[in-house]
């Protein structure tokens, strides 16, 4: 909670007043950052006009100008990955998430071009793990894992949900995520493959919109 705190207390982010502050000062405060996502591309990855079609989805009740909010506070937290600190963010996705269309097929061709730009940032390891790996071991959709520079602060798992987030800290918690992330980089391509996944999805957008 301290570093959370420490987060808040330094983030540009504050007065936008997102509901997950706590997530967001723990992030800015990690010295790693672990990211699986079997639905969606991570948040720190997205477009401003793929996080809206996501916030649109999520909450279809919220009007536009909280949905802008929601938007605007993502794409702040993104600049986590140009600042002087920059923590080593690690995401893995499942092949699904490049073929859903979010938006449309539009804004899934930008997003994807988006990911190629940023995976060639130094802080930066984009892996996608290919229909051909077979069943996940992964239980949920979504969990993060934050780690800090701090070798007395423990690992951090965040995990969001519909009704409440969690937050795991209890080393034998943490450790299950950390050997689950492991084998999900085992079974996922290698960061090279991947962006030759990537660049394929993106000509095959191309020609859907031609």
């Amino acid at each position: 909670m301290e570093l959370a705190s420490e987060g808040k207390q330094r983030a540009w982010w504050q007065p936008l007043g997102l509901p997950y502050s706590t997530y967001v000062g723990l992030e800015a405060e990690a010295a790693s950052i672990s990211d699986y996502g079997l639905g969606i591309m991570p948040g720190l990855l997205q477009t401003p006009d793929y996080a809206r079609a996501v916030v649109r989805a999520a909450v279809p009740r919220w009007v536009p100008e909280v949905v802008e909010q929601r938007v605007e506070g993502r794409m702040a937290r993104q600049r986590l990955l140009f600042s002087e600190r920059v923590p080593h963010f690690e995401a893995v996705v499942d092949e699904s998430v490049l073929h859903r269309v979010v938006g449309s097929r539009a804004i899934m061709r930008a997003q994807l071009e988006r990911l190629l730009e940023l995976s060639d940032l130094p802080g930066v390891t984009l892996r996608v793990i290919p229909y051909a790996a077979g069943a996940l071991p992964a239980g949920n959709n979504k969990f993060i894992i934050l780690r800090f520079a701090l070798p007395t602060v423990s690992d951090v798992v965040f995990i969001e949900g519909l009704t409440g987030d969690l937050y795991l800290e209890d080393p034998d918690d943490v450790e299950v995520y950390n050997t689950t992330f492991r084998t999900l980089i085992h079974l996922a391509a290698s960061p090279d493959t991947t962006r030759e996944i990537i660049a394929a999805m993106i000509v095959s957008y191309g020609a859907q919109l031609s």
